[in-house]
C-alpha cells in the first residue's frame, strides 16, 4: 500500500462527520512540562516564556464570516459570460487536538489532529459546478501533525513541526483522492536568553497562502512586563499581548491561513489564502477550561481556481476572483495545559 493511501485512510473518518456548519494548521508549540533540576544536574530550556498564552490541548470552535461579493465567476459550460455571485456568509466548525507522547525536561514530542470546515451560503443558485461545491458539500481540511521540542542545553533549542492535510470538497468516498493531500513542515533553531525571551529562526514549507511556498521563519516570544508581551511566528502570525491577570488576556495582531483544496467537480484545485487582522480575548472559565472570542476582518490573499496541483502560471487557471473582504467572528472552548 502506498504512503498516500495510508495517509488517506488515517484522514478519512472525520471528513464525513456532518460538520460543515479552518496551523492551522496549527503550529502551536505546546508546553507540557515545567520541571526544575536538582543542583549539579544539567539544566534544559523550557519552551514558554512568563505570562504566555495558555497552550491548547483540545479546542472546539466555530467561525462566521459576514456577507461579501465574489465577482467575475464564469457561468460554466460553453458560455463565456461572467457573473458576480453574492455570498451571504461562510461558516464552519474548527476542532484541534494536541496530545503529549513524550514529555520531560530533555525532550517533548506531541501528536495532533485538526478539522477545519467552510460552507459558503450563496444568495442565488450558482451554475458554475466548481463554485457550487463550496456550498454543497463545502470544503474541509482534515489533518494530522507532530511537533518536537528539543532543548540542547539551558539556552539552545530545536523545534520541528510537520503536518499532512486532506483538503477538498468531498461528498462521497469514491471522490477522495491523493490530489487533496498537502504536506507542511517547519524547522527552527533558537535561543532562550531568559525566562522572558525566546528567539529563533528557520525555514517552513507551507500552504497558508493557498499555494506551496518555502519561506524563512522568525519565532520570537517576549514578555516585557507583567502586563505586556508579544508572540510572533512570522510570517504565519504575530500578536501583541496585554495580560490583565493570570486568567484574562487580550491580543492584537494577525494570522495568515489557507490551503489548497481539491474540487472533484471539474477536477480543479482551489488555492485559498486569507490574511486576518484580529483582536482576541482569552478568559479562564474554570480549572483548565478557557474561552476565546475573536473578531476581525478576512482579507483575501488568494482565491484562484486552478487546473493543476500547485499550478502557478496563468495557463493553469480556470479563473480567479478578487473576493471582497468581510468581517468575521469566532468563538472557541479550550482545554489547556497546566
Amino acid at each position: 500500500m502506498s504512503i498516500s493511501k495510508l495517509i488517506l485512510i488515517a484522514l478519512l473518518a472525520p471528513i464525513f462527520i456532518n460538520a460543515q456548519d479552518n496551523p492551522t494548521e496549527t503550529e502551536d508549540f505546546s508546553d507540557y512540562s515545567n520541571y526544575g533540576d536538582a543542583s549539579g544536574v544539567k539544566r534544559f530550556a523550557t519552551q514558554k516564556v512568563l505570562n504566555q498564552t495558555p497552550t491548547r490541548i483540545v479546542s472546539v470552535g466555530y467561525e462566521w464570516q459576514t456577507a461579501f461579493e465574489m465577482p467575475d465567476v464564469p457561468l460554466g459550460g460553453m458560455l463565456p459570460a461572467l457573473k458576480d455571485e453574492y455570498v451571504k456568509n461562510v461558516r464552519g466548525l474548527r476542532i484541534q487536538v494536541n496530545l503529549p507522547i513524550i514529555s520531560n525536561d530533555r525532550f517533548i514530542w506531541q501528536i495532533g489532529a485538526q478539522y477545519w470546515g467552510s460552507r459558503f451560503s450563496f444568495e442565488d443558485q450558482v451554475s458554475n459546478s466548481q463554485v457550487k461545491a463550496l456550498s454543497s458539500p463545502g470544503i474541509t481540511t482534515t489533518g494530522i501533525n507532530t511537533t518536537i521540542f528539543k532543548p540542547l542545553n539551558e539556552k539552545n533549542i530545536l523545534i520541528f513541526q510537520g503536518s499532512a492535510d486532506l483538503n477538498g470538497a468531498y461528498q462521497r468516498f469514491d471522490e477522495i483522492s491523493a490530489k487533496g493531500v498537502t504536506y507542511s513542515a517547519t524547522a527552527i533553531y533558537g535561543w532562550k536568553t531568559s525566562e522572558k525571551n525566546i528567539i529563533g529562526t528557520g525555514i517552513a514549507r507551507t500552504y497558508r497562502a493557498g499555494r506551496q511556498m518555502y519561506v524563512p521563519v522568525l519565532l520570537w516570544n517576549r514578555t516585557f512586563s507583567d502586563k505586556w508581551g508579544m508572540e510572533l511566528l512570522l510570517p504565519a502570525r504575530g500578536h501583541v499581548r496585554r495580560n490583565f491577570s493570570t486568567s484574562s488576556m487580550l491580543q492584537l495582531g494577525y494570522e495568515l491561513e489557507g490551503n489548497q483544496f481539491h474540487i472533484p467537480s471539474g477536477t480543479a484545485f482551489l488555492q485559498r489564502g486569507e490574511l486576518k487582522p484580529r483582536i482576541l480575548w482569552d478568559q479562564k472559565i474554570a480549572g483548565f477550561i478557557w474561552l476565546q472570542a475573536q473578531a476581525g476582518m478576512r482579507i483575501n490573499w488568494r482565491f484562484d481556481m486552478m487546473k493543476t496541483y500547485d499550478g502557478k502560471d496563468d495557463a493553469d487557471k480556470y479563473f480567479i476572483t478578487a473576493i471582497r473582504n468581510p468581517f468575521y467572528f469566532g468563538l472557541s472552548l479550550n482545554f489547556v495545559s497546566p
